[in-house]
C-alpha cells in the first residue's frame, strides 16, 4: 500500500489583504498561505510518505515575483532534501500567459531538481518514470484553449467547438491510459480541472456550460484507485463511500470571502489496487472571514445595529471583515463610520460597504393619469410604495376614508 500525500491550489501569493510583516518583509496574507504549506511539508517529511502530489495552482499569478517564486522553491527543495518523490501538476494560474514562454514550476524542469517531476503535458507513467514506485500514473494538467487552436493537430477545429475537442481529446488520453495499464498495479488520475457535479466556494454547482467540464463517468471509472483533483478550492470528494473517491482536497487558505465558511484540508489516501484509504487532514489556525450583511429599517440606533450585525469585537481579532449595509438614502448623515470601525479594530482587515437605496418613483400605467385616480387610489399607491405593513395597510386606508367622507357629510347633513 503506497502512502500518498495530495494537496492543492497553493496560491502562495495572494496579498489582497492586510500589510507587510516587518520582519519579513513579506505580505502577512502570503505568511498565511506559507505557514499552511509548511504544515503540510512538514507531514510529508514526518510520515515519510511515499509521494507527494500536488495538483496545481502553486500561484495566483502567471508571472508571480521571484520573492514569491523563491518561497515556493524552499518548500520543495525541503521535501527533494528528504528524498520524497513529488509531482508537480500545473494548473490555470501555473500556465505561462503567451505560447512559447516558461510556465511558473518551469524552473524544477531545467535545473533537474532530484525526487522532483513536474507534469506540463498530458500524460501516462509508469515504475519507470516514477521513481520504481509500484504505481501508474495519468496526468492531466490544465490545458489552455488557445495552446489546443495553435496546435498543428487541431488547427482545423473553430472557436466553437474547442471545448468539444480538449474533452475529446483528455477522454482519449484516459482510456488509453487505462487500456495499457498493468492490471496489477494501482493507477492514479491526477488532473486540474473541473468536473461535473462539484460545488464551488460559495455553493455554486458546476454545470456543463461555456468552460470545459470533465464528465463525472471519467473520474468515477472503477479501473481507477485514486483522483487527485485540483482547481475548485472547496474540499469535496465526488464519489464518496464508492471507489476511486475522487478528491479536491480545496485550496491550503481562505483565498476570498465566497470560502468564508469553508474549513481548509490536505489529503493524505492509502492506495492500493482496487482499494483505497482517505484521510482529511485539517489545516489549523486558518485567518477567520467574516462576512456579515444589514438592511436598515428603521432610524433608531443605527450604530448599535451595525455593532449586532457582526459578531463580539473579541471574536473579530485577526479576521477578515466584510459588512455590506443597505440603508434609505436619507439616512446618509446618521450612520457613525467612526464608531464602527472603533468597534472593528481588532479585525485584521475591515471592509465596510454602502449600498444607499433610492426608492423608485411610482409609475403610472400609459393610460392612466394622476387626474384620473380618485385621491384613496393614489394613497394606495403611495402607501404600497412605501412599503407598509401589510397588517397596517388596511387599518391606514380606513381612515383615509373617514377624514376624506367627513367633509362631505357635513355639507349633506
Amino acid at each position: 500500500m503506497l502512502t500518498i500525500l495530495h494537496f492543492a491550489d497553493a496560491h502562495i501569493d495572494m496579498a489582497n489583504y492586510g500589510r507587510h510583516d516587518p520582519m519579513s518583509g513579506l505580505p502577512q496574507r502570503v505568511l498565511d498561505f506559507l505557514k499552511s504549506l509548511d504544515t503540510i511539508v512538514d507531514t510529508a517529511i514526518a510520515q515519510k510518505v511515499d509521494l507527494v502530489l500536488f495538483a496545481g495552482d502553486a500561484y495566483k499569478d502567471r508571472n508571480p515575483a521571484p520573492t514569491f517564486q523563491r518561497e515556493w522553491g524552499r518548500r520543495v527543495m525541503r521535501l527533494s532534501r528528504a528524498g520524497i518523490p513529488t509531482l508537480l501538476l500545473v494548473g490555470n494560474h501555473d500556465t505561462s500567459p503567451a505560447l512559447g514562454r516558461a510556465h511558473t514550476l518551469d524552473p524544477f524542469n531545467t535545473l533537474e531538481v532530484p525526487n522532483v517531476l513536474v507534469l506540463d503535458r498530458p500524460v501516462f507513467l509508469g515504475p519507470p518514470d516514477l521513481w520504481d514506485l509500484p504505481l501508474q500514473l495519468i496526468a492531466l494538467p490544465w490545458i489552455s484553449r488557445s495552446g489546443l487552436m495553435a496546435s498543428q493537430e487541431t488547427s482545423s477545429i473553430t472557436p466553437e467547438t474547442v471545448n468539444e475537442a480538449i474533452e475529446e481529446r483528455l477522454i482519449a488520453i484516459v482510456q488509453n491510459g487505462l487500456d495499457k495499464a498493468d492490471p496489477g498495479l494501482p493507477v492514479i488520475l491526477t488532473a486540474h480541472a473541473s468536473v461535473q457535479g462539484a460545488v464551488y466556494g460559495g455553493e455554486r454547482t458546476v454545470m456543463l456550460g461555456s468552460d470545459l467540464v470533465l464528465p463525472g463517468s471519467l473520474v468515477r471509472d472503477p479501473r481507477l484507485d485514486y483522483v487527485a483533483l485540483g482547481h475548485i478550492h472547496k474540499s469535496q470528494n465526488l464519489n464518496e463511500n464508492a471507489h476511486p473517491p475522487v478528491i479536491y482536497p480545496g485550496s491550503i487558505e481562505r483565498v476570498d470571502f465566497g470560502e468564508a465558511q469553508d474549513d481548509k484540508f490536505f489529503v493524505i489516501a492509502h492506495v492500493e489496487h482496487g482499494h483505497t484509504e482517505v484521510e482529511w487532514h485539517k489545516l489549523k489556525d486558518i485567518r477567520p472571514f467574516v462576512d456579515r450583511s444589514l438592511r436598515l429599517k428603521i432610524p433608531q440606533d443605527i450604530t448599535g445595529q451595525l455593532q449586532k450585525s457582526l459578531p463580539p469585537a473579541s471574536k473579530l481579532e485577526g479576521a477578515i471583515v466584510r459588512l455590506v449595509l443597505e440603508y434609505p438614502r436619507e439616512w446618509e448623515a446618521m450612520i457613525d463610520e467612526v464608531a464602527l470601525r472603533e468597534y472593528t479594530s481588532r479585525a485584521f482587515e475591515f471592509h465596510f460597504i454602502r449600498r444607499p437605496m433610492v426608492e423608485a418613483r411610482a409609475r403610472l400605467a400609459q393610460d392612466e393619469s394622476v387626474g384620473s385616480l380618485t385621491p384613496l387610489e393614489l394613497l394606495d399607491r403611495y402607501l404600497r410604495l412605501s412599503h407598509v405593513d401589510s397588517s397596517e395597510l388596511d387599518e391606514l386606508q380606513k381612515l383615509a376614508e373617514e377624514i376624506i367622507e367627513e367633509p362631505e357629510n357635513q355639507y349633506t347633513s
